[in-house]
């Protein structure tokens, strides 16, 4: 009796979620690497040297910033591949790929294209995020977190996070606090204007993490092990289990929604961060997910690996 009143009770919580499909889609210049929302445009990095940028509610692009054709080993034109995005106060922070695989860093503003960091640096810059008006968070795919001054020139810091690759980083909201994912499974919690890490924390990954999402307090991650983590100020952390690798996370503006990935369908899963409990499926992705980012707490933008970018509207 008590296995079936168990089961007709998560039987009846399945039955309340409901399956959402994406409210419209964008179609871009190219394959989706990177996209930010700032205010009511979203800018979206693609391997075609563009960042197209749509104004949200419109299924039109409005502006285009693209990066001339760079020349491959062989001479041959080819896109310069641009693989990360950022915007704060007018400003769009650009990184792309040069032909040896190294960076070149820009930043784009009333139309004006400059470059702050040249490949010749040889910088192999994973991550990317505008601090303030005068500072840049970089990391690296050997882990090393980097604070750039923009108007001097020159790195107010530069630390080793890991041994391990660094697979992604998350900065709060407010740009004081940032998390990083590595191969090891572990997360790390730093300070940004020091670069200090304040906590560590390995207890529900046990293999590489591919995403992880920070906000008021709250820490949810996605790896390999198809575990999604979630670790909270003074609360006992814990996991979910998927059947398949969890390439992409998300959270809430309020942190009490979290969303991933789920299964080889790429369906993705709206859950709450307090009491675990499941909520509606995003259905929809064809090609594995590789970012999720909320507008509001009834609206996200998710991108796979492919040219489309989804917009949804929650229950």
């Amino acid at each position: 009796m008590k296995r079936l009143l168990t089961f007709l009770f998560f039987f009846s919580l399945l039955l309340q979620a409901e399956n959402i499909s994406p409210l419209y889609k964008l179609h871009t210049s190219g394959f989706i690497t990177d996209f930010v929302l700032d205010e009511d445009k979203i800018y979206v990095a693609t391997d075609a040297g563009n960042v197209d940028i749509f104004l949200l509610g419109s299924e039109k692009m409005i502006r285009q910033i693209s990066l001339e054709a760079i020349r491959s080993g062989r001479g041959e034109l080819m896109p310069a591949r641009i693989n990360r995005v950022d915007r704060l106060n007018g400003k769009t922070l650009i990184v792309s790929i040069s032909h040896d695989n190294f960076r070149d860093v820009w930043i784009e503003e009333d139309g004006k294209l400059t470059r702050i960091i040249n490949a010749k640096e040889k910088l192999l810059i994973s991550e990317a995020h505008f601090i303030d008006d005068n500072s840049v968070m970089f990391a690296t795919f050997d882990s090393d977190l980097i604070l750039y001054n923009l108007s001097e020139g020159y790195k107010t810091y530069s630390n080793s996070n890991s041994q391990s690759t660094l697979c992604d980083l998350s900065i709060s909201s407010d740009h004081k606090k940032m998390v990083s994912a590595d191969e090891s499974g572990r997360v790390k919690l730093y300070d940004v204007r020091s670069g200090n890490n304040e906590a560590v924390f390995e207890s529900e990954n046990v293999d590489k993490v591919y995403s992880v999402a920070y906000h008021k307090g709250v820490i949810i991650t996605g790896g390999e092990d198809r575990r999604v983590a979630v670790y909270q100020s003074n609360k006992k952390p814990y996991h979910l289990k998927t059947s398949f690798l969890v390439y992409a996370v998300g959270l809430s503006p309020d942190a009490q929604t979290g969303i991933y990935a789920d299964g080889e369908e790429q369906v993705l899963q709206l859950f709450n961060t307090q009491t675990k409990k499941k909520g509606d499926r995003l259905v929809g992705h064809k090609e594995i997910v590789s970012k999720i980012l909320f507008v509001s707490e009834k609206a996200l933008i998710s991108s796979g690996e492919g040219s489309e970018l989804f917009l949804w509207r929650l229950h």
